[in-house]
This record gives C-alpha cells, sequence and structure tokens, in this order.
C-alpha cells in the first residue's frame, strides 16, 4: 500500500486494528500487519503505542468504552430512577447482543483480548457499576426506593442480571424469549427495590 497523506491519530491506528483483528485473529496479527494497513512503518505506530500489548489493550478499552458511553447518557436521564434502571440495563444487554451478533468474528476476538486486558476489564465494570450506583442513589434520595447502601445494591443488581450481558452467556441472548426474561427480571429486581406505598425511605449513604 503506498505512504498514506493522512496524519496518523491513535483513533486512525486503533481503527486500523481493529480491521487487522477481525481478517487475522488475535493470534496471527501483528504491529506490522496494522502500519502495512495504513501505509506507514511499524515504528510510526510505535510512536503512539509503545508495545504490542498496549495496542491491544487499547483497543479492547476502545470496545468497551462504546457501551459505556451510551449508558451515562442513560444513567444521567432526567427521568424517574425505575425508568431509567429498565433503560440502562435493556441498552446494555441489547448492545452486548448487537456486538455478537452482528460481528461475530471480532467478537471472539476481544473475548481473548478481554481476557488479556484484565484492568481494563475492571475499570470497565466499575464504571457501570458507578452508573448503576447513581441511579440507584437517585431513587433512595427521591424516596422512590428503600436501600441501606446504593453502591451495595448496584453491585448486586449487575451481578444478578450478568447472564444478559456476561459475554460468556453470549449463545443465551439469540434464544427465544430472552427479551422477555429480561424484562421479567428487570420487573423483580426493580419491585424489590421499590418503597411501599405509605412507608418512609430509608436514607442512603
Amino acid at each position: 500500500m503506498p505512504p498514506t497523506t493522512e496524519i496518523l491519530t491513535a483513533e486512525r491506528i486503533l481503527e486500523a486494528t481493529e480491521e487487522v483483528l477481525r481478517r487475522h485473529g488475535p493470534a496471527k496479527a501483528t504491529v506490522v500487519d496494522v502500519a502495512r494497513a495504513l501505509g506507514v512503518s511499524h515504528g510510526s505506530v510505535y510512536r503512539h503505542f509503545r508495545t504490542k500489548a498496549a495496542l491491544r489493550e487499547a483497543v479492547t478499552k476502545r470496545w468497551l468504552d462504546r457501551t459505556t458511553g451510551l449508558l451515562a447518557q442513560i444513567a444521567g436521564a432526567d427521568r424517574d430512577p425505575e425508568s431509567r434502571l429498565r433503560e440502562w440495563f435493556t441498552a446494555l444487554f441489547e448492545a452486548k447482543r448487537r456486538k455478537a451478533g452482528d460481528d461475530p468474528e471480532l467478537f471472539a476476538t476481544y473475548q481473548v483480548l478481554v481476557g488479556e486486558s484484565v484492568e481494563t476489564v475492571t475499570g470497565h465494570i466499575t464504571d457501570l457499576t458507578d452508573q448503576l450506583v447513581r441511579v440507584v442513589r437517585a431513587g433512595a434520595d427521591s424516596g422512590a426506593f428503600t436501600v441501606a447502601d446504593p453502591a451495595t445494591t448496584a453491585r448486586a443488581l449487575f451481578q444478578a442480571t450478568a447472564v444478559f450481558h456476561d459475554p460468556g452467556y453470549a449463545r443465551e441472548w439469540e434464544r427465544p424469549g430472552v427479551e422477555e426474561d429480561l424484562q421479567a427480571l428487570l420487573d423483580l429486581l426493580i419491585g424489590g427495590l421499590r418503597t411501599p406505598p405509605g412507608t418512609g425511605a430509608v436514607p442512603s449513604d
């Protein structure tokens, strides 16, 4: 490929890396392949990402952050906490299922990369649970939810719904009726948070 005349940015490198991973898979994809796709030397790629591991970690984070950004908008919306919780979990499920179904080769690749990027995945989960804490705390503060500790409750909600967002359960996501199962679980979980009529809410920490 002839040398590129475009400015080489980290974002362009990450876009090219995704294409290379899709084409070759994580075992065979190299920094040289990425450089070749961009029409630059591999040294140019290393000026942005000092090691192959750093590049793989960055592309994994980019993939995970696409979901995080969408959910952050829902968590911060000016709507009642019950609606936000339901929409948040529904959007999380749909985003994960779309990644698995629309681009199975790249999804499988990222399954490998996620296993290499423990800190990145931990940070991703922390970001998601922090969003849930925000919604749960809003519900507690408004009296809609009765919870003693929003952070503990948020973690419990995330763990209870794992089958609908943990990639390890991806084969379950195409099962007939899976959407109804998610909504039934959310009915149960949100009903458990809801403050009974005529009672006062427990102040949150």
